[in-house]
């Protein structure tokens, strides 16, 4: 099968294109055909490599994809070849040891083949073409988990959303609309902002200056929740525009890792700050739910073949997309 490899960290020359075997199956796992795979900034920094963490190279990297059951092992029930399927990005449960997430602590999807856990195969909603089945798993899921499960959105309440052309930001800004809730999306270009109005956002801002548009926005009182995924871009301004008891989300910080802030701020005005990693498998299922159902959709920004995987990287690393790079197989 054909597959893109990253052997060694760097640049996009890294992404390297092979053939190799089709994986083999135990009795518990199912091989799926790949038909598209969908980009995510882990997948920029299994390229890169993170400082301190080490990826088990050689790997496929891949995060999210969809396709059609090939084979199943004699203990994998419930399942049949042909099945048209959506793949659980996370294997297991976040808070258990021995988790892990495709394309980062094992072979992804960026191949045609892909073999993974019973537990890993979804229906794929009938109403999704294969780049949008691939494109709504993760990040759908991260923001369910950062609003629903960790800060417990409630209807009415304000709620800013950092980079809202992000895969996590539209995912985050529809499900707190569907729950009643009121966004504040900020982005990086006047297009970005438009399109985030037009997804529900009441308002979108640029980052200059956000915490202050914020506080003016909603009277005074500050927001509710902030989901940031920034860090340390946004954080002191995350932090000032929140109001009294206000929770901070994030899942992670695509400007840096390193964070300094005034604790007396957390402590005077009773703030949470709440981290947050994928979701639960539960928790997968129940956005499963409202994507089949419309309620949720994806949004595809661009669509590349395998053949040009570098060129989905760097779209995703020029930082000017609005919504998800998908790679079709």
């Amino acid at each position: 099968m054909r597959a893109v490899v990253i052997r060694e960290h760097g640049s996009f020359d890294k992404l390297l294109l092979e053939d190799i075997a089709v994986p083999e199956l135990s009795s518990d796992q199912v091989r799926v055909r790949v038909k598209a795979a969908a980009l995510n900034h882990l997948d920029t920094w299994v390229r890169r490599g993170v400082t301190g963490f080490r990826f088990p190279l050689p790997i496929i990297p891949g995060c999210d994809g969809a396709g059609v059951v090939d084979a199943v092992g004699d203990a994998a029930h419930g399942i049949e070849p042909g099945m048209e399927c959506v793949l659980s990005p996370g294997i297991g449960h976040p808070l258990e040891r021995g988790y892990g997430i495709l394309g980062e602590t094992r072979d992804g999807t960026c191949a045609e083949y892909i073999v993974v856990p019973r537990e890993s195969i979804l229906k794929k909603p009938e109403r999704l073409s294969w780049e949008e089945a691939a494109a709504w798993p993760l990040t759908f899921l991260t923001a369910w988990a950062m609003l629903v499960t960790r800060a417990r959105i409630q209807p009415g309440e304000w709620i800013v959303i950092h980079a809202a052309g992000s895969g996590v930001g539209i995912a985050a800004t529809q499900i707190a609309r569907m729950f009643g809730a009121r966004v504040i999306g900020t982005a990086s270009t006047d297009e970005k902002r438009k399109r985030a109005r037009e997804l529900g956002a009441e308002h979108a801002l640029p980052y200059e200056g956000f915490a202050r548009e914020v506080r003016g926005i909603t009277g005074k009182r500050g927001a509710d929740i902030v989901v940031d995924h920034v860090g340390p871009d946004t954080f002191n301004g995350s932090v000032a525009c929140l109001r009294k008891g206000g929770r901070l989300v994030t899942c992670g910080g695509t400007s840096g890792h390193e964070i300094t802030f005034d604790v007396r701020h957390l402590f005077f005005k009773s703030l949470s700050f709440l981290g947050s990693t994928m979701g639960s498998p539960e928790d997968l299922k129940t956005v499963l739910g409202h994507v089949a159902a419309g309620r949720l959709s994806p949004v595809i920004d661009s669509v590349f073949s395998l053949d040009e995987i570098a060129d989905a990287h760097r779209r995703l690393a020029e930082r000017v997309v609005f919504g998800k790079v998908v790679v079709t197989l």
